[in-house]
């Protein structure tokens, strides 16, 4: 056999197309001898073990491949994703065998840390976020670090819903005191994965909630009120405002909050907007339209100048100036933010319905009466204010949205099976109306994180996917299901 690539693998091929796989694999090792090693085949090698069946051996030349150059990790995880197959249900690479040889090699030479970089990339996918949390720190010990590692995988454990390993990629790096570079960082993501795991889990209790004010208000004494902490105060406030029912501590920090020097302007404007809504919940309707159109008029063709927009299109729906309160709304059908455009049309087809079907515009005002006395909070007069649509005009076009209405009172109120049943009527009687994906979705969410059951949430999920593609719930229904299904989202 001559020292000529081409001929060395034309050979090699020609033994494994025999199944003479071990005369193969010399062929390899004997070229490797020509060029010194230069180049030792390793990929091809692999290969052959592959058709051989030894899945260990292959999976070693792959790992002898990044031993020999670090810059084949991509080309070696591609690799074996292919040959080991993808486990989709349980997330990452489908074969046990592969995390005891990385360990082998971890444990007997602990200075080469591309074997744990690899490791750590196969547990995040299995979202064994524990075992990528200790990976990590032996890592950041070892290579003096300072806890960026960490904080990276603080935010992807953030991501997937992990908060406890997050809070310990925080806490590790808060350990390393005030003089480390990332501490105040991680003091402030530690804070945001509490408020995240309290309000995005939905499992919490009053000491919880009063835990997580403690919390947010000494992170934000500890910084003062500046760029990083400004968001807090808005996590503060919307704490005190809508689980702790403090509405005139939520107004104090945002009218802090949205006048401090040195912010933002953007960021300030965001606090406007908390502001206003606080207000609204009060009462006070013109003080929280003025807050709205102060922010409209000074970001008019930004997305927060459109939200402040809306807004305001909303208050006059609440004050039953509904003709004026659509032709905002038709304006913004063409917002730049998806989520403005859709929650406009929503609401100008729930006005364009009522008021073009009927000249009576009263259900309408009853009905956006009690869309008001929902966001003030006042759920026994909502409920009554629709029931009352109901007896006093036997006719009228707002049949799904009571329906619908009721069910996001219910859900607040805690009552799910009455909430599940109201949403499940508009999905079932009116699911090509306005509300039908919003309805499909809130079940969704109730199974998902009131009732616990995940695989029916999934299926759910998954349900929505297809009855209603083109929904602006899509992208989170599909990050979900895939959450559910077990992928890690990076």
């Amino acid at each position: 056999m001559p020292n000529d690539y081409n001929q060395i693998a034309s050979l090699a091929n020609a033994f494994k197309t025999v199944k003479q796989y071990d005369y193969a694999i010399q062929t390899f090792l004997k070229g490797a001898k020509y060029n010194n090693n230069s180049y030792p085949y390793f990929y091809e090698k692999a290969e052959i073990y592959k058709e051989k069946g030894d899945l260990k051996a292959m999976i070693n030349e792959y790992l002898d491949a990044l031993d020999f150059r670090e810059s084949e990790l991509v080309s070696v995880q591609n690799n074996l994703q292919n040959s080991l197959g993808y486990d989709d249900e349980k997330g990452g690479f489908n074969n046990p065998v592969l995390k005891q040889e990385l360990q082998k090699r971890i444990q007997s030479n602990p200075s080469k840390t591309i074997y744990s970089e690899f490791l750590i990339f196969i547990q995040m996918q299995q979202k064994d976020f524990d075992g990528a949390f200790a990976q990590s720190k032996a890592l950041d010990k070892r290579n003096k670090e300072d806890g960026f590692r960490l904080m990276e995988l603080g935010k992807v454990c953030v991501t997937n819903e992990a908060y406890d390993v997050a809070e310990k990629c925080y806490n590790y790096v808060l350990d390393k005191g005030k003089d480390n570079y990332n501490y105040n960082q991680a003091y402030i993501e530690s804070s945001n994965a509490q408020y995240d795991k309290i309000v995005k889990q939905r499992t919490y209790t009053k000491e919880d909630l009063v835990q997580l004010k403690t919390k947010l208000k000494t992170t934000i004494t500890e910084f003062g009120v500046n760029q990083l902490t400004v968001p807090l105060m808005r996590k503060l406030a919307n704490l005190e405002a809508y689980y702790l029912n403090d509405l005139a501590a939520a107004i104090d920090i945002l009218s802090e909050a949205s006048t401090s020097p040195g912010i933002e302007k953007m960021l300030q404007a965001e606090c406007k907007l908390d502001l206003g809504d606080v207000t609204l919940i009060t009462g006070n309707i013109w003080d929280a339209s003025l807050l709205y159109s102060q922010v409209e008029k000074a970001y008019k063709y930004d997305p927060v100048g459109q939200e402040a927009k809306f807004r305001n299109a909303k208050l006059s729906y609440y004050n039953g100036d509904f003709n004026w309160s659509k032709a905002q709304l038709d304006v913004l059908k063409g917002a730049t933010s998806k989520l403005i455009a859709n929650d406009a049309m929503d609401l100008s087809l729930v006005i364009g319905d009522a008021i073009n079907i009927d000249t009576n515009v009263v259900p309408l005002q009853m009905f956006s009466s009690a869309d008001l006395l929902i966001i003030q909070n006042k759920m026994t007069e909502a409920i009554a204010r629709l029931d009352s649509i109901n007896i006093v005009f036997e006719e009228h076009s707002l049949a799904d949205d009571i329906y619908y209405k009721k069910g996001v009172i219910f859900s607040k109120q805690g009552k799910t099976k009455e909430a599940i049943e109201a949403f499940q009527r508009v999905v079932d009687a009116y699911g090509e109306e306005i509300f039908g994906d919003d309805a499909l979705f809130k079940i969704a969410e109730i199974y998902h994180y009131t009732l616990n059951d995940t695989a029916k949430a999934k299926d759910i999920y998954q349900e929505m996917l297809t009855k209603y593609p083109a929904s602006v719930y899509t992208i989170e229904a599909r990050k979900r299901f895939r959450k559910l299904r077990g992928d890690t989202i990076n």
